[in-house]
């Protein structure tokens, strides 16, 4: 992928929550959500970010909106740096330009409104719309999802789970954005209902020369949509590299763990791997070194146990952070 505008970089972001005990409540430690990321997007890109459950995918998600406020670190959107504005400028400068889908589409509408009030609500706010406007542009909006502008005045429980989400989509492109944060929103959705709505993204981001940051842990999926992938494990970025560079040569053995869980289509394709041991360990007790040295099997004393590995170029646009990446890069 050529070099772009950056529109979205994130510096040393971290999302600690603290753990209280007693009475009196007294902080006696964190959940490192998210510790230390560092990204770029490039306008117009997909950047895919795939990881097991709790790795912190939808924290940082919701950190980059400020959905959730950060512990520390940069959030610099076109240029300025939005940790640093209060809600009220962030609502009137920013808030429509960051949009976010989010995994249940029931969750994101009222009950007690039809989608016309649902879709609506954004458009006065934002444009100050008549009511005539605001029932134009809805109709606009769900026929450019591929609903009928007919059914603005049916409720959310009359809808199925794939026609919510388009709603959930036609209600984020309502103010125009210019970045959307997809948090797993297909996972909800049969397998049918998934290739529908992962096509009518794809079209809707030529349409409109969207930027995605596409969360999910549905490694088929995020391979299909994605420019570049980066792979969380507890809180940090792991590997990151152009989707079909990391899927034809991951060099993390995490990444390597993930890919193996695949089913191949042939089973002479099968590569086989160490056995990976143990369990994903809490975001409270984050192991020292490498966080991954206490289930990787190619764990070395004395240096995957103590210094933890810093996210580094070792092919053109591949990061990896491993004490190994390039022993194992030559054993390719």
């Amino acid at each position: 992928m050529s070099d772009g505008e950056v529109l979205l970089k994130i510096v040393d972001l971290k999302k600690y929550f603290p753990i209280k005990t007693g009475v009196i409540p007294k902080v006696v430690g964190y959940v490192k959500a998210v510790d230390g990321v560092n990204l770029e997007i490039k306008r117009g890109e997909v950047l895919g970010i795939v990881g097991e459950s709790g790795c912190g995918k939808s924290t940082l998600a919701k950190v980059i909106l400020r959905l959730l406020e950060p512990t520390s670190g940069k959030i610099i959107f076109d240029g300025q740096d939005i940790t640093k504005l209060k809600k009220k400028e962030l609502n009137k400068k920013f808030r429509k330009r960051m949009q976010m889908v989010f995994q249940d589409p029931y969750t994101q509408l009222n009950p007690r409104m039809n989608i016309k009030g649902n879709i609506g609500i954004a458009l006065k706010q934002h444009f100050n719309l008549s009511d005539s406007e605001v029932e134009r542009r809805v109709g606009d909006l769900l026929e450019a999802v591929g609903l009928s502008r007919k059914w603005m005045y049916r409720y959310p429980h009359e809808f199925s789970g794939g026609q919510l989400q388009r709603i959930a989509i036609a209600r984020a492109l309502s103010v125009e954005p210019e970045f959307l944060v997809l948090d797993e929103p297909t996972s909800a959705l049969d397998v049918s209902v998934q290739a529908q709505i992962l096509n009518l993204l794809i079209d809707i981001k030529k349409e409109h020369n969207l930027t995605y940051l596409f969360i999910s842990h549905n490694l088929s999926v995020i391979e299909y949509i994605s420019d570049r992938i980066g792979v969380m494990y507890l809180g940090k970025v792991v590997e990151l590299a152009e989707a079909r560079e990391l899927f034809n040569n991951p060099i993390h053995p995490y990444t390597r763990l993930l890919l193996s869980s695949i089913p191949p289509i042939k089973p002479k394709t099968i590569v086989e791997l160490p056995d990976i041991i143990g369990e994903v360990p809490s975001a409270r007790n984050i192991p020292p070194g490498c966080r991954f040295h206490p289930r990787c099997p190619y764990f070395k004393e004395k240096l995957c146990d103590i210094e933890e590995p810093e996210l580094k170029e070792i092919r053109p646009n591949h990061f990896v952070a491993c004490h190994l990446a390039s022993e194992f890069l030559s054993n390719k």
